[in-house]
C-alpha cells in the first residue's frame, strides 16, 4: 500500500472514531432537555470521605459493612430516597458496582479525622479525580454521583458534605458539580448519615434542579 494510501486510511479510520465518539457522548443540553436520555445513579462514593469527631467510631465495620449499607438503604427506599423525583426524571436505573469497587478499596485508618477543616477541603479537580478511578467503562448515557466530603459531629449536631456530579458515562467526562451541606437526623450510624442524602435529593428537587436547567440547558 501506497504511503498516501496508508494515510488516507488512518485518517478516515480517526474521523470515523471520533463520529462515533461524539454520537455517543451527552451533554447537559441532553440531560435537561430530553427524557429520552439515559440515566444511571451510581450511588455515593466514600473515598475521600472523612468522618470528624464522631465518638468511638469503627472504622473497619464503617469501611466493609456501613458504607454499602447506607448505598443500599438509598436505592432499596426510593419513596425515600427519591432519585427519580430529585432530577425530574421518570426511570433512573441504578448501578452501584463502580462505587463498591472503589469504597473497597479505601484505607480504614484514614477514614477517621479531628481536624474540622477537612469539611470543606475537596476542590473540583479532586472530584474529577474521583470520577476518573470510577470503573464505568462500557456504560452509556449521563451518571449521577455522590461524593461523600465530611460527616462530622459537633455535640449533638451533625453535619455531612457533599458533591453532587454528573457524568458522561462514555468519556468519565464531568458535566457538573456542586457542592451541598446537609443536617444529619435519626438514630444508627447509617441512617443519621443517610438522612444527609435524602436532605440533598430533596434540596435538588425542590430548588437546585431548577437553577441548573435555566443555566445549563439552553
Amino acid at each position: 500500500m501506497k504511503r498516501t494510501n496508508k494515510l488516507n486510511w488512518l485518517f478516515a479510520v480517526l474521523l470515523l472514531c471520533g463520529i462515533s465518539q461524539t454520537a455517543f457522548s451527552q451533554t447537559l443540553k441532553d440531560f435537561f432537555g430530553s427524557s429520552e436520555t439515559p440515566v444511571v445513579y451510581l450511588g455515593v462514593d466514600f473515598t475521600k470521605a472523612k468522618l470528624i469527631n464522631y465518638p468511638n467510631p469503627n472504622p473497619i465495620d464503617i469501611k466493609d459493612r456501613i458504607y454499602n449499607s447506607i448505598n443500599d438503604v438509598v436505592v432499596n427506599e426510593p419513596k425515600k430516597y427519591d432519585i427519580n423525583s430529585a432530577f425530574h426524571k421518570s426511570n433512573i436505573t441504578s448501578d452501584l458496582t463502580a462505587v463498591r469497587a472503589s469504597n473497597q478499596k479505601i484505607n480504614a485508618e484514614e477514614i477517621v479525622s479531628s481536624n474540622t477543616a477537612d469539611f470543606s477541603r475537596l476542590k473540583e479537580a479532586d472530584i474529577s479525580a474521583v470520577v476518573k478511578k470510577l470503573d464505568i467503562s462500557g456504560k452509556k448515557g449521563i451518571g449521577i454521583l455522590i461524593v461523600m466530603e465530611g460527616m462530622k459531629k459537633d455535640d449533638k449536631n451533625g453535619d455531612a458534605s457533599m458533591w453532587v456530579v454528573l457524568i458522561d458515562l462514555s468519556t468519565k467526562k464531568v458535566l457538573l458539580t456542586d457542592r451541598f451541606e446537609s443536617k444529619a437526623t435519626g438514630f444508627g450510624f447509617r441512617n443519621y448519615w443517610a438522612s444527609t442524602i435524602k436532605i440533598t435529593l430533596d434540596a435538588i428537587e425542590k430548588k437546585k434542579y431548577k437553577e441548573w436547567k435555566e443555566k445549563n440547558a439552553g
